[in-house]
């Protein structure tokens, strides 16, 4: 498949969030247990590194325990048994690459980027601490409002160059835009989610078109959602920390 087809998959994410918020209590869970298991199916395929299926149980499961977590917990806590998945699916990385061995193929890549993926879909528990905080989901209408401008921009084939500031730019004006629209959420708050969910969706943008090779369905679905996971986590701290 072509790299293009991870930004489509990244803005339905996005409209799969965005519906699961505003409809029946559990649908924004099922949302995230859904994301969380297919990163954890698609990161080792994007990264190209063995043992997929064991790692993809590895990363995916830490996702799926923090989602529950953030969706059960009461508040503030949210997000306070997050770092224990993230703790439990690292180290389990590392007893997995143990019993394989010394002298497998790829190790440390495995090692290390298996890490990132439970660490990327851990972070989507962010999503339902968003939409659980304060009991109103403006800031992550906003969030995923930026993100959609800058994986539409990532869609354009024009180089990094140009795409990364585009996108950039076009999230942190989109952002207090919809904040002035939707909400009264300030400007400031509403334009640094802008920036700093497109830079991170921009980066991963360029490790796609660094990959090159054509990419399967698991690796299309693992790195489409796996940013777009990454960047509820930001938008929750932001509004907790610039907010409140």
């Amino acid at each position: 498949m072509r790299s293009r087809s991870v930004g489509v998959v990244g803005l339905a994410g996005l409209a799969a969030i965005v519906a699961g918020a505003y409809a029946a209590p559990g649908a924004l869970l099922a949302v995230a247990v859904v994301t969380a298991a297919c990163v954890g199916i698609g990161w080792p395929h994007f990264l190209g590194i063995p043992a997929k299926k064991t790692l993809a149980v590895l990363i995916g499961l830490p996702g799926i325990g923090s989602a529950v977590a953030a969706s059960y917990l009461p508040p503030p806590g949210f997000l306070d048994w997050t770092p224990a998945f993230v703790a439990a699916g690292v180290m389990a990385v590392f007893v997995m690459q143990l019993i394989r061995g010394t002298g497998q193929a790829q190790r440390l890549e495995s090692t290390l980027g298996s890490c990132a993926g439970v660490l990327l879909s851990c972070l989507g528990a962010g999503w339902i601490a968003s939409a659980r905080f304060n009991g109103v989901r403006e800031m992550l209408l906003i969030a995923a409002i930026s993100a959609a401008i800058a994986l539409l921009a990532g869609l354009i084939r024009w180089p990094d160059r140009i795409v990364a500031p585009l996108g950039i730019a076009g999230a942190g004006l989109a952002g207090p835009l919809a904040g002035l629209v939707l909400s009264d959420i300030a400007v400031l708050p509403a334009a640094l989610v802008g920036v700093v969910v497109a830079a991170v969706l921009v980066s991963f943008r360029r490790l796609v078109i660094i990959r090159g090779a054509s990419l399967n369905l698991p690796a299309v679905l693992g790195m489409g959602l796996a940013p777009v996971s990454a960047v509820g986590s930001l938008a929750y701290f932001i509004d907790k920390l610039l907010i409140i």
